[in-house]
């Protein structure tokens, strides 16, 4: 009995459908849903030390992590410009925990003599974790030169905010963790630093660098002991993304913080959020079955949509 043609390319079909799905498929079910939700972390964070520190852990997703990881039993350094909410986010965690805080007020827009104020206050400490998650966004979505125009210093301090504070800080820690050989570090990019972001072009610029550098440092520092996790989160009701009402989409930053830390330790990028995932999924879809550039442009009408909402509010606000 012969094999025709078109049977022969059936089963090779079928054959890359199998290999597709038991290569790629199954892995990111494991990871991102079956692992995560019915084994629960694979890392024992509370092992890794007896202190955290979180930047920019006044607000949102850092002081969600500052609750978190107080919760698990860790003392905690709080890293903020605003000294007033930090004494009051330190005492209600101590009081709410029972744990330790220190706290250090800094505006990572300051310059490098800051890290000096940082590298003083955490001096001698067991750190186990270090959330870098302090970070700073456009008002509203804007063409790179008005946003430039408007006001010069915005690219220096998005930098400074976005880059300089994840390798200072990961500079300053990595020792500690590297002789104690274990840690944990957990940087907070964005979706935005892997989708099409036009008119947010320094903003997710700024956080794919997070994305990079998360991956590298890992490749570098797994053998010493060290976990490295990136979170791209999408929206979530922040006083950053300006919503405050939570949905499926939109989830509070303690229900996001629960996911990512559910996470940890299956993959060094994730979106954590399970519907941020899909997110991501269905943009990637986007591009490969139709083109990358009808994604970029459908993602570039929606933010043009969002900027003359904008622009419109403030008009009429003043």
């Amino acid at each position: 009995m012969t094999i025709s043609a078109f049977q022969l390319c059936g089963s090779l079909a079928l054959a890359a459908v199998v290999y597709k799905f038991v290569h790629t498929v199954l892995p990111w079910l494991y990871v991102n849903i079956i692992g995560p939700k019915f084994f629960g972390p694979k890392l024992d964070i509370r092992r890794m030390g007896g202190w955290a520190v979180i930047t920019g852990a006044t607000d949102g997703i850092g002081k969600a992590y500052a609750n978190a990881l107080a919760k698990k039993g860790f003392n905690l350094v709080l890293i903020s410009r605003s000294l007033p909410k930090l004494e009051n986010v330190a005492k209600k965690i101590g009081e709410d925990f029972k744990v330790d805080t220190k706290i250090i007020d800094v505006d990572f827009t300051n310059g490098v003599d800051i890290y000096d104020k940082i590298k003083a206050g955490i001096e001698g400490l067991d750190i186990g974790v270090l959330v870098n998650n302090v970070g700073v966004s456009y008002p509203y979505p804007e063409y790179f030169l008005e946003s430039y125009e408007q006001n010069p210093k915005f690219l220096q301090d998005i930098i400074s905010v976005n880059i300089h504070s994840v390798t200072h800080m990961c500079a300053l820690i990595l020792p500690v963790m590297v002789n104690r050989k274990k840690g944990v570090i957990i940087n907070v990019s964005s979706t935005a630093a892997v989708i099409p972001n036009p008119l947010l072009s320094v903003y997710s610029g700024s956080k794919a660098f997070v994305d990079k550098f998360s991956v590298d440092l890992q490749t570098e520092y797994r053998s010493k002991g060290i976990t490295v996790q990136c979170v791209q989160p999408g929206f979530v009701a922040t006083n950053m993304s300006k919503m405050k009402k939570t949905n499926a989409m939109t989830p509070s930053p303690d229900t996001y913080v629960a996911a990512a830390l559910n996470i940890l330790g299956y993959t060094t990028k994730t979106a954590a959020y399970l519907p941020h995932t899909f997110l991501q999924v269905a943009l990637k879809a986007m591009n490969d079955i139709i083109c990358e550039p009808f994604t970029t442009d459908f993602v570039f009408k929606q933010l043009l949509n969002i900027r003359k909402r904008a622009l419109r509010n403030m008009k009429q606000n003043k």
